[in-house]
């Protein structure tokens, strides 16, 4: 590890471990009883394996068992429906590890029918970590940066197929946002998963794809596609070779994101005693290092900036969702 991000992960771990000792009372014997985390989440995905991770650290932490709780299905909705329901306790025995689809994709798929209002159901507590979406061409493209392949497509006389996993999920929305943003002459085609659309792009069915840095691992390593930049908001520190969109095109900064979150009415004390922990555990080298194996980071975010950040996302997202919509005339 790089000394100054040691110094910086050191210099988090005080921070989070001041902040526990200036808490009420009335948080600092929590918990002391298992802690259940809901999450949208299917076991053995990358969400599920980043979460585990964290609850993991939590666990062996608060000497209380961390239990990830599966509640995968309806686009993020029936886990959200379960951490919010009305008979549990508002004691910060319940938690919530909501993803980023569930706040920027399932409220305008669902417009006027959710059964469950996110912006009151729930208490942002901090970032648990963000997967970065990347931006890959088959070998042969005549390409080697992004502002090339924006001039390859403007040559084109009809636009060029882009494969992201998911319609209206993260890789694809990246894909909408750049090609609006970079006015690049770029047109959707789904995959049926971050695989599949590695297969295309390698055997060169698809030119382009854009997908989170997990999936695009195995390309990575073994050379098998040109990897033109990453949808971060700046270099990534393992990567510092590889640009970010937002340097050709401002504005192109997109991750899928898990985010710790309470039932609304958790006592705000327990609310800071889970940030401040949260932000201990992420801060630690062995996790930083497992992360970024999983192509995932993390901000060292209050509960109150977790929540500006929520809201961003939702501001950015929900107008390319609604055209995504019309676009294929569900609206």
């Amino acid at each position: 590890m790089r000394p100054f991000r040691l110094l910086r992960a050191v210099a988090a771990t005080i921070s989070a471990i001041a902040a526990i000792a200036c808490l009420p009372a009335q948080a600092q014997d929590y918990p002391n009883r298992p802690v259940n985390f809901i999450t949208p989440a299917a076991a053995g995905g990358s969400p599920d394996v980043v979460s585990r991770i964290v609850a993991d650290k939590l666990s062996q932490l608060w000497k209380q068992q961390a239990v990830i709780v599966n509640r995968p299905g309806a686009g993020g909705l029936i886990a959200a429906q379960a951490a919010s329901a009305s008979n549990i306790e508002r004691d910060g025995y319940t938690l919530y590890l909501t993803q980023a689809s569930t706040f920027t994709v399932l409220p305008i798929m669902q417009e006027g029918k959710m059964t469950v209002n996110l912006q009151t159901a729930f208490t942002p507590i901090g970032m648990v970590g963000e997967q970065p979406i990347g931006l890959a061409v088959n070998k042969d493209v005549p390409v080697n940066s992004v502002a090339e392949l924006i001039a390859y497509a403007a040559m084109s006389k009809e636009p060029v197929l882009f494969a992201a996993s998911n319609r209206g999920g993260q890789s694809h929305l990246t894909g909408e946002l750049f090609r609006t943003l970079g006015k690049a002459n770029i047109s959707f085609v789904h995959a049926a998963g971050a695989a599949a659309s590695l297969n295309d792009v390698i055997a060169g069915r698809i030119p382009i794809m854009f997908e989170g840095l997990a999936g695009l691992s195995p390309a990575i390593q073994s050379n098998s596609v040109k990897v033109l930049g990453i949808a971060a908001a700046k270099r990534l520190p393992n990567l510092p070779d590889l640009p970010t969109l937002n340097e050709t095109v401002p504005g192109v900064v997109s991750s899928g994101w898990i985010v710790m979150m309470a039932p609304s009415g958790v006592p705000d004390a327990i609310i800071r005693k889970l940030n401040a922990d949260l932000r201990q555990v992420v801060a630690m080298p062995d996790v930083q290092a497992r992360f970024q194996q999983l192509g995932t980071y993390t901000r060292d975010l209050t509960p109150e900036q977790t929540g500006e950040f929520v809201r961003s996302e939702e501001k950015l997202w929900w107008p390319i969702v609604r055209e995504i919509n019309r676009a294929q005339g569900t609206k």
